[in-house]
C-alpha cells in the first residue's frame, strides 16, 4: 500500500491554493486520479515520483519511507523505482525510439515486446521530431515501462491516440502491468469505463 499524506502550496490559474492529500493507493492495481483542471493532479504525481517538494508530509511505499519532512528523508526519483509518463512526453530529441527504450533496459527481448505493444516497430529508427504526436505519446509510455518500474505514474497518457489504437494499447498495457505486478496511478480528465483500464478511482477534492 502507498500512503500519501502531504501539504503543498501551489499556484493555480486563480491564485495560490493549499494542496492537502491524505490517502492510500493499493499495490498491484490501476487507480485513476480524477479532478477538475488545476486541482493538483499532476503535482500529486510529481510529488510521489520525487520530482516536486512539499511543505510538509510523508510518503510510504509499503515499508519504505520515500518522504518524511519531519525526519528530513527524501529519496531521489531513481531510488523510488518509478516510471513517469509526462503529459508533454519529455522525450530526448537526439535519441531514436529504440535508443529511448535501451536507455532504460538492456533486455533486447523486452524492448522488442514494448515496440510491438506500441505498434512502433517500423519507427524504431525514428527520432521524436520525425513522428506524430500520437507516436510520441506511445513512445513516452514505452519509455516509462522500459525500466520495469514498481510504480507507473501516467499523466493523461492516451489523449493523442485514436480510439482503436487506444483500445489495443490499453489491453496490452493492462496485461503487462498485471504480469509484472506493477502499481499504476493514471491522471485523467475522462474517467475510464468500468473494467476498461482502471481498477479503482481516487477523486481529488476541489478547492474550498
Amino acid at each position: 500500500m502507498i500512503q500519501v499524506e502531504i501539504r503543498k502550496r501551489i499556484n493555480t490559474y486563480d491564485g495560490f491554493h493549499q494542496l492537502e492529500i491524505n490517502t492510500t493507493f493499493a499495490f498491484h492495481r490501476v487507480t485513476q486520479v480524477l479532478g477538475d483542471s488545476g486541482v493538483g493532479k499532476t503535482t500529486l504525481l510529481k510529488v510521489i515520483a520525487g520530482l516536486a517538494s512539499v511543505d510538509a508530509g510523508s510518503i510510504n511505499f509499503g515499508d519504505e519511507t520515500w518522504l518524511d519532512s519531519e525526519s528530513h528523508i527524501f529519496l531521489a526519483p531513481q531510488q523510488r523505482g518509478v516510471g513517469f509518463v509526462f503529459q508533454d512526453y519529455a522525450l530526448f530529441p537526439h535519441l531514436t525510439v529504440r535508443e529511448h527504450l535501451l536507455y532504460g533496459s538492456n533486455d533486447n527481448g523486452y524492448v522488442q515486446r514494448l515496440l510491438s505493444m506500441g505498434r512502433m516497430e517500423e519507427f524504431a529508427g525514428h527520432r521524436p521530431g520525425q513522428m506524430s504526436g500520437g507516436q510520441q505519446q506511445r513512445l513516452a509510455i514505452l519509455r516509462a515501462l522500459a525500466t520495469k518500474p514498481r510504480l507507473l505514474l501516467m499523466d493523461e497518457p492516451f489523449s493523442a491516440l485514436d480510439m482503436n489504437l487506444k483500445g489495443l494499447l490499453i489491453a496490452e498495457l493492462k496485461q503487462l502491468i498485471m504480469e509484472m505486478k506493477m502499481t499504476c496511478l493514471v491522471v485523467t480528465h475522462q474517467p475510464f469505463d468500468a473494467g476498461d483500464f482502471a481498477d479503482e478511482s481516487y477523486k481529488m477534492k476541489e478547492w474550498g
